[in-house]
């Protein structure tokens, strides 16, 4: 079984989607009060840690697969202004690259906003290129996954450098061919079968000096679910990272 470190773990829609895939989460890094209270309801088995800029090597416990979303606020097209990776909150990248070298996982699992291809991707590549990693990457509709949603996002696996038998790739296209479209008739049976609540607005709410606790919870949970990587496409990603690791075989020195 593939053990699973997350950075910037939100409320843990990946690490969820991981875990249906046949992997275990072991630790997960999220900053976020509430986020991290609901890893802790979801994940009551892993360790929690909170800040990025404060886990490595030392406290982190060495696992196969590093998974996160880096902050996407200096890279999404809707800052138009965005200085990328040389942002304030997507610079958190090069944390999450030290993080990689330091523990060497046999892969690392990084999503992000498409708008990294043009604003950042290649330096993600080429750090990845410095400390032996090779990668691939794909950009995914969760509405391929039958979600009611079509918000894409990019995926990159990366792997230590000249383990990949070619052809094979880790996003089996074939495989995603076999997902079914969302459509606006196969919504009632979709949300059946992903059996998650949605948080509901309550008919009576209560401001205190003028804080309401009410929204400000309801503002949380709608932040967290709409960050969150959906389930479904993660597993899928799971899976094929499954199955590229039984074609593969990393050498002890290229997980060290």
């Amino acid at each position: 079984m593939l053990t699973v470190g997350s950075l910037f773990s939100g409320i843990g829609g990946m690490d969820l989607g991981l875990e249906q895939a046949g992997m275990k989460t072991v630790w997960q890094v999220e900053f976020d009060d509430w986020a991290r209270g609901k890893l802790g309801e979801i994940f009551p088995h892993t360790e929690k840690f909170t800040d990025v800029r404060e886990v490595g090597k030392h406290n982190l416990s060495p696992i196969d697969i590093i998974a996160g979303g880096f902050p996407c606020t200096d890279i999404s097209v809707s800052n138009t202004n965005g200085k990328g990776l040389d942002g304030e909150r997507s610079g958190l990248w090069f944390e999450m690259f030290r993080i990689i070298r330091e523990l060497r996982p046999r892969y690392a699992l990084i999503e992000n906003v498409p708008n990294l291809l043009v604003r950042g991707l290649d330096r993600v590549l080429s750090d990845l290129a410095s400390i032996g990693y090779d990668a691939e990457w794909q950009t995914l509709r969760a509405s391929a996954f039958g979600l009611p949603t079509r918000r894409k996002r990019l995926f990159i696996v990366a792997f230590p450098c000249g383990v990949r038998p070619i052809p094979f790739s880790v996003f089996n296209r074939t495989m995603l061919e076999s997902y079914t479209e969302w459509s606006s008739n196969s919504a009632p049976v979709l949300i059946e079968s992903i059996g998650r609540s949605y948080p509901q607005i309550p008919e009576h709410l209560r401001v205190d000096n003028g804080v309401s606790f009410e929204l400000s919870e309801i503002e949380a949970a709608i932040k967290g679910y709409g960050n969150a990587v959906a389930p479904p496409v993660a597993k899928w990603i799971g899976e094929q990272i499954i199955k590229f690791d039984s074609n593969v075989d990393i050498a002890p020195t290229q997980r060290a």
